[in-house]
C-alpha cells in the first residue's frame, strides 16, 4: 500500500510539473531605472508642449496689447516650428559629438533664454527674437528625447517608454492652457508676458534632473566605451541575458568584433557620423529608403492632419462655434488639453500590448470621423444667423473626440515608430530628418490656418484635414510593418520591400520558427 501511494504521489508531482510547463510565462516587471531615465529625458518635451498651449491663449492678448494684425499673429504662432529646424538640424550631429545627455541640458538652457526674452519683450520684433531662441531649444528637445529613450529602453517596454515624449508634450500643452486661464485676469500688458515667461521654469528642473541620468549605451559604444555601456545596459535591461544580447547587437552595428570585450576600444570613424548623410540621401539601400519614407511620412501626416490647428487655435475655433467670451473659451480649451493628456496616458499602456500598427490605423480612422463631424457642424453654424445649440455641442464633441483619437495612436506612435526603425549608425540624423518634416508642416499649418479658414471657411479647412488624414490611412496601411517586440537591430530586417513587406515578415517568422525548433 505504501509503495502504491508513493507511486501515486510521484505521478501527481510529475503531472503538476507538466501542467506548470504549459503555464504562460509571467511578463517581466517594468525596469524602474529605465523608467526613470525615460521620464527625465522626456521632460524636454514639456518645453514644446507649454509653448503650444500657452500661445493658443496668449495670442489674443498679444494682438490687443501690441496691436498686431491676424497675419502677424499667424507668423508669431507658427514661426517657432520653423525656427526649431535650426535646432533639429544641429541636434543629430551635436548628440553624436557631446552625447545624448548633454544635448538634453543644452536644449533646456537654450529654451530658458528664449522664454525669458519672450517674457520681457517690449514689442513685436523683440518677441520674435525670443521665439527664435526658444525655437532652437525646442528643435533640440524634439529630436533628442525619443532617440535617448529608445536607446536606453529594454525591448519589452520600448513602446511604453518611447511614448513618454508625447505624454510630456501633452502635459506641457495642458499646463499652457491652465497658465492662460490663471494669468488672464492680470492687466493686459502683464498677463501674456507672465504666460510666456513662466515657461522658463520647467527648463531649470530639467537641467537639474539630467544630472542623475546615465549616458545612452549606444552612444557610449559609438565612442568605444564598452565598459561604461555594459554598466548602463545591466541597469536598464530586464535581465543580464538581455543586457548581453543588446550589447552584442550594438557592437555589431558599430562595427566592433563580437569577441572584443575591452572596456575601451578604438571605433572606426564611420561610427562618429562621417558619411551618414551620404548613406541616407545620396546612396541609400532599399531598406534605408523604405525606413526613411516611413519615418518622414508618419511625421508629415501627424501634422498635416490638422492637430496643431486645433491645439494652437482652440479659442478661435470655439469662437467660430459660438462661444464668444474669453473665460468660457479658455475653460473649453483646458477641457481639450485634459482629454488629450488623459488619452495619451491610456495609449502608453497599449503600445506594447496591442502593437503600433493596429493602434495607428484605429487612431487615424477615428480622426477621419471626428474631422468630418467637426467640419459639418462648423459649416452649419457658419451658414446660420441663429445660435444652434446642437451644432455647438457637436463641435465641442468633434474637437474632444479628434484629440482623443489622435492621442491614442497617431500622437505617440509617430515618435515611437520613427525612433525605433533606423539602424544605430543612422538613428540620430534619421530622426532629425523626421523632426524637421514635423516642424515644417506644423509651422506651415500654424502660419496659414487663419488665412485658410478665411479663404475657404472654417468648415472647409477641416474638410481639407479630413482628406489628408484619409490619404494618411492608406499610406500607413500599405507601407508600415509592425515593430512591436522586435529589438532595434531586428526591426530594419522587415524593411526594404515597400509594398511587399508582409511576405518579408512571413519569411522572417518562418526562419525564426525553424531556429527555435532546432534549439529545442
Amino acid at each position: 500500500m505504501a509503495e502504491r501511494k508513493s507511486e501515486e504521489n510521484g505521478v501527481l508531482v510529475k503531472s503538476k510539473e507538466l501542467i506548470t510547463d504549459f503555464d504562460p510565462p509571467k511578463p517581466p516587471k517594468r525596469n524602474k531605472y529605465a523608467f526613470a531615465c525615460a521620464m527625465l529625458a522626456s521632460m524636454t518635451s514639456v518645453l514644446l508642449g507649454y509653448d503650444i498651449g500657452v500661445m493658443s491663449g496668449a495670442q489674443k492678448y498679444i494682438e490687443r496689447d501690441l496691436d498686431c494684425t491676424d497675419t502677424q499673429i499667424e507668423i508669431l504662432v507658427g514661426i517657432l516650428n520653423l525656427y526649431s529646424l535650426v535646432g533639429s538640424a544641429a541636434a543629430g550631429r551635436t548628440s553624436d559629438w557631446i552625447g545624448r545627455r548633454y544635448t538634453i541640458v543644452l536644449a533646456g538652457a537654450i529654451f530658458f533664454v528664449g522664454a525669458i526674452l519672450m517674457g520681457f519683450a517690449t514689442n513685436y520684433a523683440f518677441l520674435m527674437v525670443g521665439r527664435f531662441v526658444a525655437g532652437i531649444g525646442v528643435g533640440y528637445a524634439l529630436m533628442i528625447a525619443p532617440v535617448y529613450t529608445a536607446e536606453v529602453s529594454p525591448a519589452s517596454a520600448r513602446g511604453f517608454l518611447t511614448s513618454f515624449p508625447e505624454v510630456f508634450i501633452n502635459a506641457g500643452i495642458l499646463l499652457g492652457y491652465v497658465s492662460n486661464y490663471a494669468f488672464s485676469k492680470l492687466p493686459l500688458h502683464l498677463g501674456w508676458r507672465f504666460m510666456l515667461g513662466v515657461g522658463a521654469i520647467p527648463s531649470i528642473f530639467l537641467a537639474l534632473g539630467v544630472l542623475g541620468m546615465p549616458e545612452s549605451p549606444r552612444w557610449l559604444v559609438m565612442q568605444g566605451r564598452l565598459g561604461d555601456a555594459k554598466k548602463v545596459l545591466d541597469k536598464t535591461s530586464d535581465s543580464l541575458e538581455e543586457s548581453k544580447l543588446r550589447l552584442a547587437d550594438i557592437k555589431e552595428a558599430a562595427g566592433i568584433p563580437e569577441d572584443c570585450n575591452d572596456d575601451v576600444v578604438q571605433v572606426s570613424k564611420r561610427s562618429h557620423g562621417e558619411g551618414i548623410w551620404k548613406e541616407l540621401l545620396i546612396h541609400p539601400t532599399p531598406t534605408v529608403r523604405h525606413i526613411l519614407l516611413a519615418a518622414v511620412g508618419i511625421h508629415f501626416f501627424q501634422q498635416a492632419s490638422g492637430i496643431d490647428a486645433v491645439v494652437l487655435y482652440s479659442p478661435r475655433i470655439f469662437e467660430k462655434a459660438g462661444i464668444v467670451k474669453d473665460t468660457p473659451q479658455l475653460l473649453a480649451t483646458i477641457a481639450v488639453g485634459f482629454v488629450k493628456t488623459l488619452f495619451i496616458l491610456v495609449a502608453t499602456f497599449f503600445l506594447d500590448k496591442i502593437g503600433r500598427r493596429p493602434l495607428l490605423l484605429a487612431s487615424v480612422g477615428g480622426m477621419i470621423a471626428s474631422l468630418t463631424t467637426l467640419g459639418f457642424a462648423l459649416t452649419i453654424i457658419d451658414h446660420s444667423d441663429d445660435k444652434i445649440t446642437w451644432a455647438i455641442a457637436l463641435c465641442f464633441i468633434g474637437i474632444l473626440s479628434y484629440v482623443a483619437f489622435f492621442s491614442i495612436g497617431m500622437g505617440p506612435i509617430t515618435w515611437v515608430y520613427s525612433s525605433e526603425i533606423f539602424p544605430l549608425r543612422l538613428r540620430a540624423q534619421g530622426c532629425s530628418m523626421g523632426v524637421a518634416m514635423n516642424r515644417v508642416v506644423s509651422g506651415t499649418i500654424g502660419m496659414t490656418f487663419i488665412s485658410l479658414y478665411k479663404a475657404i471657411s472654417i468648415g472647409g479647412a477641416f474638410f481639407v484635414f479630413t482628406g489628408v488624414a484619409a490619404v494618411g490611412f492608406v499610406f500607413f496601411y500599405t507601407l508600415y510593418p509592425e515593430t512591436r517586440g522586435k529589438n532595434l537591430e531586428e526591426v530594419e530586417k522587415v524593411f526594404g520591400t515597400f509594398f511587399s513587406w508582409r511576405s518579408r515578415q512571413a519569411e522572417l517568422d518562418r526562419q525564426k520558427e525553424a531556429v527555435d525548433a532546432v534549439e529545442k
